[in-house]
């Protein structure tokens, strides 16, 4: 297939998956987008910093199997990293594609360096923006911790109730993601309201919901040797885009990847939460067109 500018949907693994394809004039190695969640979709970066790359770069877009506008897999477990890097491979083998640039946002960016890790040589450069080690505790611990900084009284002194009670740190932290009303997720994720507002705005309007199968799925079947143990193995050349006040993934994660990964740079945001491609637009595409360039 040759690949230009539009919207399509792709059988990869015998899943339709939604893709769209931006910049294909401009020639230049593809950047593909892989989005978060696990089990997002790219309905607001396609509308927000996308096409501001689109301006210099090749950009693809895709929806990860039973993400977003993508087909539902056959079996609500038929999710694994192992599989979702497969429909990586299978999305490049369609388009004819040798080699390709990555991004990718919060859980995206973990599977970006699972696919790096999985085809070394079909990756050239990484951006990772705000990236997560879903697997790890240390983000439980994280997110715990960002809920303190921002809850109202009434939902600190329910989430202290939570955290009291004899349970295993992922059972406390499900429970207080299940007190978090969408004021308080808004403020978990966002510095600026006016910014969060307007995120949350195009969420509804995107008509798109995150069903969690993904994320469940996930988490009953972990890789092996967690990719924490693995990222010294990855050689290439990264940037990781960082808010200094991400609640989500933190500060403390990134810090992590800027030490395992030899080649690999720390660009921290200084007005930006989980969002800096949101938060502070103009600065993570010109950071991200410089690095790729």
């Amino acid at each position: 297939m040759k690949y230009i500018d539009g919207e399509y949907q792709l059988f990869l693994n015998e899943i339709g998956h939604w893709i769209k394809i931006e910049g294909s004039s401009n020639k230049t190695v593809p950047l593909v987008i892989i989005h978060g969640g696990p089990g997002g979709n790219h309905y607001v970066f396609e509308r927000t910093a996308g096409p501001k790359l689109a301006e210099e770069r090749t950009v693809i877009y895709y929806e990860q199997r039973g993400c977003g506008r993508s087909e539902l897999p056959f079996s609500e477990d038929a999710y694994s990293i192992k599989l979702l890097i497969e429909d990586f491979y299978c999305l490049l083998e369609q388009l004819g594609i040798k080699k390709v640039d990555i991004l990718g946002y919060s859980f995206g960016g973990e599977l970006a360096l699972e696919i790096a890790f999985a085809y070394p040589e079909i990756i050239n450069k990484i951006v990772l923006s705000a990236p997560s080690l879903m697997f790890s505790n240390t983000v439980l611990k994280t997110q715990l911790q960002g809920f303190k900084t921002i809850g109202d009284s009434k939902f600190l002194e329910r989430m202290e109730k939570v955290l009291s009670q004899n349970m295993s740190i992922k059972e406390k932290w499900e429970k207080v993601w299940a007190l978090a009303d969408s004021k308080i997720v808004d403020r978990f994720l966002f510095e600026d309201q006016k910014v969060a507002k307007y995120n949350r705005w195009l969420w509804e309007n995107s008509g798109l919901s995150n069903t969690g199968k993904m994320m469940e799925a996930l988490q009953m079947n972990p890789p092996c040797t967690p990719l924490e143990k693995r990222l010294n193995q990855i050689k290439h050349h990264t940037l990781i885009l960082t808010g200094i006040y991400d609640r989500n993934t933190g500060l403390k994660i990134s810090n992590i990847f800027k030490q395992e990964l030899s080649n690999s740079k720390l660009e921290k945001f200084k007005n930006s939460a989980h969002f800096p491609d949101l938060e502070e637009e103009k600065k993570f595409v010109t950071t991200t067109l410089d690095f790729l360039r």
